[in-house]
């Protein structure tokens, strides 16, 4: 089946049209971060660096690192920018941009996001690596496409609105496992994570400035919900759509956060790039191991 031209645009240099990169441009194994000037951070330990693309928050290059090629792009803030990332890195690999036809081989890229977020408990140290296991979605992305049912887990879902008191007002939650294959890659120095991915900064992340919360009480119901040997860790604001689109599109995904602030000491962490730069080489090296 084609796809039209107004479902999936294509710049007239042949690249996707909000991300600017053309499908021979895109690495098998994917970095993803929030902030643009990261994208340059993991630039400035790569080798053989293709092209440097701009456009707006989207910036992209693609080099070499321990021999492998990797692809680094950056996706702005909030859950709505993943949903144009993923599509448009899935269209890539997946999509004749020519014929405008999903080619008939599937190509599974491994896609990890950098990111930082805020921790929820006590012993978890500003500074910390949180790897999500599981996502949280509080932005209704996935809401969005169908068979949701098939890529989150009803059970915990239903378990968890029960305890939250659920406003009905708010997007129902959705809970997305993330990939084994990078799970087995960083288990061994992150901590195992539960990561809400919240539609704000603000309200959505339980933060009063002058605008009261719709439930007062979120942050301490999160704080005690536990399903097996679970918990919610940490807020962000990008994982779980990242991890529901990745899993319906057939792609290895993961989110990795540094803990920059802990909502439960009410700490928080203004310095923190050297952190994330000893994430990002770790990351690198992690994703580039055999």
């Amino acid at each position: 089946m084609r796809i039209p031209e107004s479902e999936l645009i294509i710049n007239a240099d042949g690249s996707a049209f909000h991300i600017h990169l053309r499908p021979e441009e895109l690495a098998d194994t994917v970095i993803l971060v929030g902030d643009p000037a990261r994208v340059d951070m993991i630039a400035e330990y790569l080798t053989d660096i293709e092209f440097r693309h701009a456009s707006r928050e989207f910036v992209s290059v693609t080099g070499r690192y321990n021999g492998r090629r990797l692809t680094a792009v950056s996706h702005g803030i909030g859950p709505d920018n993943i949903d144009i990332v993923m599509t448009e890195l899935d269209a890539l690999a997946n999509i004749d941009f020519t014929t405008r036809e999903v080619k008939p081989d599937h190509r599974t890229l491994k896609i990890l996001r950098i990111g930082t977020s805020g921790a929820l408990h006590a012993d978890i140290p500003l500074g910390s690596y949180i790897l999500s296991h599981i996502s949280v979605g509080f932005d209704g992305v996935m809401n969005w496409y169908g068979n949701r049912e098939k890529i989150t887990d009803a059970q915990v879902e239903a378990d968890f609105k029960r305890h939250m008191n659920w406003d009905p007002n708010l997007p129902s939650p959705y809970f997305v496992k993330a990939s084994d294959e990078i799970i087995r890659r960083f288990e061994d120095c992150t901590i195992k994570g539960v990561t809400i991915s919240a539609p704000g900064f603000y309200g959505p992340q339980g933060r009063v400035v002058r605008v009261p919360l719709a439930m007062p009480d979120m942050l301490e119901k999160i704080e005690s919900f536990r399903f097996g040997d679970y918990r919610i860790t940490n807020f962000e604001m990008e994982g779980a759509p990242l991890a529901g689109l990745a899993r319906h599109l057939g792609h290895e995904a993961c989110t990795v956060c540094c803990a920059i602030a802990n909502r439960y000491l009410q700490s928080s962490n203004p310095d923190y790039k050297p952190q994330v730069r000893s994430l990002i080489e770790l990351a690198l090296e992690r994703m580039t191991a055999e």
